[in-house]
């Protein structure tokens, strides 16, 4: 069974960085797209950033030049880099596997994996 562990996530000030991690364990990562969503009470599930399985990397407008998508194969571990944060990028935010590339076409979750979600707030 595939478990998503998302960590990284705290209190920061408005201009600060963070970095989120999301450990994959119960398969080989390098099988997967995996992208990096977030929610705010009373909003959808938003994606910002997906990595696919050939190691290209997408970006929401809403974060591109600010946030950066990696994964690590070997060690079975996706980051997401958010640096420049603003207040309006507070929520949880949540790991996602899905072996199909639509994961980054539309962040559409077919058949594929969450993890818990972990808390980003950003002061202002």
């Amino acid at each position: 069974q595939v478990q998503l562990v998302e960590s990284g996530g705290g209190l920061v000030q408005s201009g600060g960085s963070l970095r989120l991690s999301c450990e994959v364990t119960g398969n080989n990562l390098e099988y997967y797209c995996a992208a990096w969503f977030r929610q705010v009470p009373g909003k959808e599930r938003e994606g910002v950033a997906c990595t696919s399985s050939d190691g290209g990397s997408y970006y929401s407008d809403s974060v591109k030049g600010r946030f950066t998508i990696s994964r690590d194969n070997a060690d079975n571990t996706v980051y997401l880099q958010m640096n420049s944060l603003k207040p309006e990028d507070t929520g949880v935010y949540y790991c996602a596997l899905d072996p199909d590339w639509r994961l980054c076409l539309s962040y559409t979750v077919s058949s594929g994996f969450w993890g818990q979600g972990t808390q980003v707030t950003v002061s202002s």
